[in-house]
């Protein structure tokens, strides 16, 4: 399988990465990178047509991934679970290995016994918290935690996961602060109610909120995506308004990047890959009313690669990717492996054609590292 080093992080048959990202023995950066198939702790696989058109992507690189429940109407029992377990599987590729791992939407109205039924057979990995009206098709979300109290404790009960969008949709909050509102508001005290609660902030885009999870070792994961580790919120702006860089939680300021940065790459056990892959086509993102997100998975672990190797932590990149998720939720680690080689490539700007054209995140660009065949 390939040795340990001191952090935990397996490193296989590889050049062996020094802090810079050179092989030390040679002083020139490494060529070729190989890790355990990274699983995708967050992302949005949508329906129809676009879920046969994106889900190709997610396929070829991860093992699993925690498939988001926001359809229309959203995923909120087992028997809509199941269903939609079944048109993702027969969407793949023939020969495709890759495990869809199906989450629940919570409602006001949402039932602890028809939650931890799905549990107990395993047709729910975890529950998802969208506060309602806080990110696309959230309007049919939670709107007080009063009103799931009794899903809360059982969730707690039996050990399922809570994954959380960590916004609060007060309209009285400037969208840029509504992730810090949501920690010091919402979180800390669903926290404290529920001491034995096991919980993922998703998507973490603000220093206030890297430092909660790390005071709550343990108990609370977080997700990272690519894009939030590459744009800054004046990225949206550049050139003119830019809907394709548009997601919730908004990209924040630049020391808020920098801070994730440094947080991923660190080594730190609570952070996790999580793209929040959310396709939508070209010809909505560029409506008058643009929809939230950001469809990376074309792109995703090359760009984390990249981000790892700026930061000179290309010997953390398969814990962050590959281990600590797994981890987290109690699996074993993908018994496969990925290999990443530097060597650039063209990446279309867009997929598919209209009405179903999504438009790529780094697309049109030659990202350093690609994923071999």
């Amino acid at each position: 399988m390939g040795r340990v080093d001191p952090r935990g992080t397996i490193v296989h048959n590889v050049f062996l990465m020094s802090r810079s990202g050179l092989d030390p023995a040679l002083n020139v950066p490494a060529q070729r990178l190989e890790i355990r198939r990274p699983d995708d702790w967050h992302t949005h696989l949508r329906d129809g047509e676009l879920l046969r058109l994106v889900i190709p992507y997610t396929a070829r690189v991860f093992g699993r991934a925690v498939v988001m429940p926001n359809l229309v109407p959203p995923v909120t029992t087992r028997e809509m679970a199941r269903a939609y377990r079944e048109r993702i599987q027969a969407a793949l590729p023939a020969d495709s290995r890759f495990a869809p791992l199906m989450t629940c939407y919570l409602t006001d109205d949402s039932d602890p016994d028809e939650i931890a039924k799905g549990y107990e057979e395993g047709t729910f990995f975890a529950c998802k918290l969208y506060p309602a009206h806080a990110t696309t098709n959230s309007q049919f979300g939670v709107s007080t935690l009063d009103r799931i109290s009794g899903v809360l404790g059982r969730l707690e009960e039996i050990g399922m996961p809570l994954l959380i969008h960590g916004e609060t949709a007060d309209p009285e909050v400037d969208v840029f602060d509504r992730e810090r509102v949501f920690v010091e508001r919402t979180l800390r005290p669903l926290l404290e109610r529920h001491q034995g609660l096991k919980a993922v902030l998703e998507h973490v885009t603000t220093e206030e909120a890297l430092d909660f999870v790390l005071a709550q070792a343990g108990r609370l994961g977080a997700t990272v995506t690519p894009h939030h580790l590459v744009i800054n919120r004046t990225a949206i702006f550049a050139g003119g308004l830019q809907p394709d860089l548009y997601c919730l939680p908004v990209a924040k300021r630049e020391h808020h990047r920098l801070t994730l940065r440094k947080a991923v790459t660190s080594g730190a056990p609570q952070f996790f890959l999580g793209t929040d892959s959310a396709p939508h086509t070209v010809a909505s993102k560029h409506s008058g009313r643009a929809p939230a997100g950001i469809f990376n998975s074309a792109t995703a672990i090359e760009t984390y690669a990249q981000v790892f190797e700026e930061e000179g932590a290309l010997d953390r990149l398969e814990a962050f990717s590959s281990l600590n998720g797994a981890r987290f939720y109690g699996l074993e680690p993908n018994s496969d492996s990925i290999v990443l080689e530097r060597r650039p490539r063209s990446v279309p700007a867009e997929i598919g054609t209209d009405p179903y054209a999504v438009r790529l995140f780094q697309g049109g660009q030659e990202p350093t590292w690609t994923v071999a065949d």
